[in-house]
């Protein structure tokens, strides 16, 4: 996730990007934008006049209704049914596990095609369901590019980019499970928002960095907020990164979400050592970024992760340089208390240090959650996602990157 981060050496920076062609795999109509889909359709002999409205008609499909069977699709003709069926695919990915934690999070291990890859990627997905509002956490690239030294996602090398069709369908296929569609059922016994639609925040804090992947996030996230389709409001969708300066600026002007950072730590030399990618952009041009966004407001802020590590960024003096750092930036601080897991060297703050800390924010006019622990039954909290995981037993596999995803985005 984000919380992994590294200066790239050139071959890192350029990962395979899957590519259905070089290995005789039905091309997805998902993650396509709607003029892609027309010189898809066209190309397969569509005629000109019909290119629109049947542009129209899959868009409605896949996007409202949320099928995965060009049959299911009752309006379209069935020549035009069997055309797609031979040239294309809107399957979802295969399920390999489906975690359920005791506080309703869920995680989903997914597997997609070998595509450019050369053989099978998996990837994890988080569910976080809340009073009003449900929470996912959707990876962008298979492993993660970057090496933050707390982070254990960090830990599993990165294989390839996502697509923007691998991207969206984790969001389908959780709507899917949750019975998020038109006509389909909620799952029996499933803790779900008190809200109508059971997905109402979307978090780009799964596997990877995702402005290292911006063009497929940035075609995803178009899709997942258009009006005519998905329609999740860009003030519900949250971006989270490490800190790549040049694309911070592209996804204010070309994304328009909002934006979370992974910070971690007020001074160069710790950074650089929590979080790499903070040789190559520091923190002076990281927060001239932010100062940047466009629309920020205090209704409009952007959320600073923060990790909670003992004896090493938790002193009173770090809650100082804190405010400073971020003087004049609208801005929330999510305190995270660090999450264990198999192999770190660092440990948890003390909770009354975590407190002491937030007091200190508050004070200052700073938002500061402490965020709760959620999903470290089935090893779904921050900074543990790794699709390659040790398979530890279930007792041991205490995770929370449910801390982290928690509260991002706005309520309506």
């Amino acid at each position: 996730m984000p919380v992994s981060e590294a200066v790239l050496d050139p071959e890192v920076k350029a990962p395979l990007v899957a590519r259905p062609e070089l290995l005789g795999v039905k091309p997805s109509l998902i993650g396509l934008t709607r003029e892609q889909m027309a010189e898809a359709l066209k190309e397969k002999g569509v005629p000109e006049k019909q290119v629109r409205m049947r542009v129209s008609q899959l868009w409605h499909w896949l996007y409202i209704r949320g099928v995965s069977d060009f049959d299911a699709m009752t309006n379209v003709a069935k020549d035009m049914r069997q055309m797609l069926k031979e040239h294309f695919t809107i399957a979802r990915p295969e399920v390999v596990e489906e975690q359920i934690s005791s506080d309703g999070t869920r995680k989903w291990l997914l597997r997609f095609p070998p595509r450019g890859a050369g053989r099978p990627v998996e990837v994890e997905t988080v569910y976080i369901p809340e009073e009003g509002r449900g929470t996912l956490c959707i990876s962008s690239q298979v492993g993660c590019s970057l090496t933050c030294s707390f982070c254990h996602t960090g830990t599993q090398r990165l294989v390839r980019n996502l697509t923007a069709e691998e991207i969206l369908a984790q969001l389908l296929l959780a709507r899917d499970r949750l019975g998020d569609f038109p006509d389909r059922d909620v799952p029996q016994g499933a803790m779900i928002p008190s809200s109508d639609r059971k997905v109402t925040n979307i978090v780009m804090m799964g596997m990877g960095e995702p402005l290292y992947n911006f063009e497929a996030v940035k075609t995803a996230l178009l899709i997942a907020t258009d009006g005519d389709g998905l329609s999740l409001s860009k003030r519900r969708v949250t971006l989270s990164t490490s800190g790549v300066v040049p694309e911070i600026y592209r996804t204010g002007e070309e994304i328009g979400v909002m934006l979370a950072i992974s910070l971690h730590a007020v001074r160069d030399e710790l950074r650089d050592m929590l979080v790499p990618i903070n040789k190559k952009y520091p923190l002076k041009e990281l927060i001239e970024a932010c100062r940047a966004y466009p629309g920020l407001s205090n209704a409009r802020r952007i959320t600073f992760e923060y990790v909670m590590l003992k004896d090493v960024n938790d002193s009173l003096e770090d809650a100082k340089e804190l405010v400073k750092l971020l003087k004049g930036v609208p801005a929330k601080i999510n305190l995270i208390p660090f999450n264990p897991w198999p192999g770190t060297n660092y440990q948890c703050s003390d909770w009354a240090t975590i407190e002491k800390f937030a007091d200190f924010i508050n004070q200052a006019g700073y938002a500061s959650p402490i965020r709760t622990p959620r999903g470290r039954d089935i090893l779904a909290a921050c900074g543990q996602l790794k699709s390659e995981s040790e398979r530890m037993r279930k007792t041991e596999r205490l995770a929370f990157e449910a801390m982290m995803i928690a509260g991002h985005g706005e309520d309506d």
